[in-house]
């Protein structure tokens, strides 16, 4: 038969039977029925009853900032300005930050501490040293006064910097300390010894030019669909360039969507809700979030996009953010994807069906999230990260992680959108939650089973996702993931 890959003894989600696939030339070639067909040549590998399922996908990364995050330090779970100050004390105490260097920590989610930020504290705690404290949704920075001046950032005296000022620091303060190859790597095949065989890269840089550059350095364990932003959308049709193609040799990165994001977020108080956030009636046209694109220049870009054949993912957290996209794509009449769909009016679920929109959502935020949903979103978070509604009103459903955000890690998204916990707290809204199997299609591109034909991009678990307990299933162990028939890892 030639060469090729033989996986034998394979088990299939839902089912005890067994199979074996035959891999040749990238693709799935054949499935039967375990010992069917006698075949020679090439690898054989017995899975010994092992599930094997299409491989996993996040729908939504910012690949450089996952990567970079290994170097910050960590701000996740401090509670206030005190635990932030102990943590920066002990930073620079440690004096391991080189001369000149922004020392940077990143996952503070200062929506429900009980005291506000303010540049004042951070300089007397800081002194004349840069640092930069970026928040968990990144939508936000606190920055002192060293690293304000060394950026060229003008912070309020809250020194926070929001929204499309924080965006426009953003690539300054990255390459003030670039990622190596050798950290991207890692990150890579980080992802795929936990199942993944691609993602969707939205990371505010020239992902056009850069993913091809690393896969041919080596970076080469994920597929990737590289997006573009509105600044770089011209070039992108100067290029001839269209939604799915391919713009480097071994075909891993393909051309992917524009993305457009129009409200912030809800740590930041700037997702753009129809109703103000407590305490900020008074804070004028800002009470209710921000407008980062208004709907006129959104259906400009949409357009423009859709004439050059470029689809259109369009970030969209508040309800009224959701509202005002989805009104612009119905007017248009095209289909797009809608990031993250955190707060939807209840009017506005069936639109998702009806007008094709895919809901591309991140589980574990609702998890991260839900006691500042509580306090900001009271008496709405029954509508709230609602995957359920959106379920059940016919949504297409896609999961992400939004990494840095969450975890690169597509498990977490499937325990937290089918129990709505995490830990011992009980389930937050567990009308919302989703069936497992279609939490596992929302991490396969649709379908759960492999289909000769296929690309070989495959996964191999050493439990049952259908037996697994919550923590379990966070922590799913995965015995190998292939990409083209590749191993790009190798548990078993």
């Amino acid at each position: 038969m030639g060469s090729g890959t033989e996986l034998r003894n394979a088990r299939f989600l839902g089912g005890d039977d067994r199979f074996d696939l035959r891999v040749e030339g990238g693709r799935i070639t054949a499935i039967t029925p375990a010992g069917a067909v006698s075949r020679t040549g090439g690898e054989t590998v017995d899975l010994d009853g092992r599930i094997l399922t299409p491989g996993l996908w996040d729908e939504h990364v910012h690949f450089t900032q996952w990567t970079t995050q290994r170097s910050r330090f960590d701000l996740t779970g401090t509670a206030g300005v005190a635990d932030v100050f102990e943590r920066v004390r002990a930073v620079l105490r440690r004096g391991e930050h080189s001369a000149g260097s922004i020392v940077t920590g990143y996952g503070f989610r200062d929506g429900s501490w009980p005291a506000p930020p303010t540049l004042r504290a951070l300089d007397e705690v800081t002194g004349p040293v840069p640092v930069v404290l970026i928040s968990a949704d990144l939508h936000c920075a606190w920055l002192n006064s060293a690293a304000a001046a060394r950026l060229g950032a003008q912070p309020d005296p809250s020194g926070i910097v929001r929204e499309g000022e924080w965006f426009a620091l953003g690539p300054e303060l990255a390459a003030a300390s670039p990622p190596t190859t050798a950290m991207f790597r890692d990150s890579a095949e980080a992802a795929a010894r936990r199942g993944v065989v691609g993602v969707v890269e939205f990371e505010n840089t020239d992902n056009l030019g850069q993913w091809p550059e690393r896969v041919a350095a080596g970076v080469d364990s994920l597929r990737v669909e590289a997006s573009v932003w509105p600044h770089r959308l011209d070039g992108a049709i100067a290029g001839g360039l269209r939604t799915g193609a391919v713009i480097e040799p071994r075909g891993l990165v393909t051309m992917g969507r524009l993305k457009v994001v129009v409200d912030g977020s809800l740590n930041t108080r700037t997702a753009l809700c129809w109703d103000p956030y407590p305490g900020r009636e008074g804070h004028g046209a800002h009470a209710c979030g921000m407008s980062s694109v208004p709907p006129g220049e959104l259906r400009v870009l949409l357009e423009q996009a859709h004439r050059h054949g470029i689809a259109a993912a369009v970030h969209a957290i508040g309800d009224r953010a959701n509202s005002e996209v989805i009104d612009i794509f119905e007017e248009l009449g095209i289909a797009g994807t809608i990031e993250h769909a955190q707060l939807v009016r209840a009017d506005d679920f069936s639109r998702f069906k009806r007008l094709g929109l895919v809901a591309s959502v991140q589980p574990e935020h609702a998890m991260d999230d839900r006691d500042i949903a509580d306090r900001h979103w009271s008496g709405r978070t029954d509508r709230a990260f609602a995957y359920g509604s959106l379920h059940a009103a016919g949504a297409t459903l896609r999961f992400g992680s939004d990494a840095p955000v969450a975890p690169l890690d597509p498990w977490f998204a499937i325990a937290a959108a089918t129990t709505r916990t995490r830990d011992d707290r009980a389930p937050w809204h567990p009308e919302q939650r989703v069936p497992l199997d279609l939490a596992l299609a929302a991490s396969m591109r649709g379908r759960t089973r492999p289909v000769a034909g296929d690309l070989a991009d495959l996964t191999i678990l050493d439990d049952d996702p259908g037996t697994a307990t919550s923590e379990r299933l966070r922590n799913m162990p995965v015995a190998g993931t292939l990409l083209g028939g590749r191993w790009t890892w190798r548990g078993l």
